[in-house]
């Protein structure tokens, strides 16, 4: 798997979801949205109901179901500090601005 969590998307997401030290997040592939195909990526508090596998990057554990790695392998979530939002970036879709 290439996933790849950059510190600044993980300090994005300590501060607006204000997360401590160990807590989970769980990324799914979620229908609608800005995504490729009609796909984005979601993101909660918590671990996912089914099998996982885990990312640390600054004490958060990110989780991702097994199920949804068909979209997020190959990916990378960052922070884009000129428009202050999170990116997300795979080389396997062309264009994951717009639907």
């Amino acid at each position: 798997m290439d996933i790849k969590i950059t510190e600044r998307a993980a300090k994005f997401y300590i501060n607006e979801m204000n997360l401590t030290e160990s807590d989970d997040v769980s990324l799914f592939v979620r229908v609608g949205g800005v995504g490729s195909g009609g796909f984005s990526v979601g993101i909660h508090k918590g671990k996912p109901d089914k099998e996982f596998l885990t990312y640390e990057v600054s004490s958060i554990s990110f989780c991702l179901a097994l199920d949804d790695l068909w979209y997020l392998d190959g990916i990378t979530i960052d922070f884009d500090e000129d428009i202050g939002d999170i990116i997300f970036r795979n080389e396997r879709f062309s264009d994951l601005s717009n639907p």
